[in-house]
């Protein structure tokens, strides 16, 4: 019970939690206000604005600079997953999805006869070079303010 109670209270935890969850609620008003429809999908979802990745990992990098230091091998760890996640939000998986959107054309067009597919592959898996900046500055905005 103590570890339970010790993760509830672990600031860098925390920071990156709420980073995630200020993030996903962003989409979710989002589309509720743009498209006036309520997407549930989005509370687990990948993609759109802003990027809860980048939100989460920079939260926990700045929340580790701010209670360890800036200068602190834990803070030059957390800053380097932060960049190399931000980087496959931002490229690898951003290109994943418009392969995705291109397979699922091709099929569209050739015919989903001749193909065996349970469902459309997820077009939306990355995000623009914007929204992983806004989800960092969303994260480093948290971060710094739970510490």
């Amino acid at each position: 019970m103590n570890e339970i109670s010790d993760l509830l209270t672990n600031r860098v935890f925390l920071s990156a939690m709420i980073a995630w969850f200020i993030a996903q609620s962003i989409k979710i008003t989002w589309i509720l206000i743009k498209e006036k429809r309520f997407d549930v999908g989005r509370i687990m979802g990948s993609g759109g604005m802003p990027s809860a990745h980048s939100a989460s990992v920079v939260a926990t990098t700045f929340c580790i600079g701010k209670i360890m230091g800036f200068n602190s091998p834990m803070f030059g760890f957390a800053g380097m997953m932060s960049f190399i996640v931000m980087y496959d939000a931002a490229n690898v998986r951003m290109a994943a999805g418009k392969q995705a959107k291109l397979i699922n054309r091709i099929i569209k067009e050739l015919g989903e006869h001749r193909f065996s597919m349970y469902k459309e592959l997820k077009e939306l898996l990355g995000h623009t070079y914007l929204e992983v900046f806004v989800g960092g500055l969303l994260g480093m905005i948290v971060g710094l303010n739970m510490a």
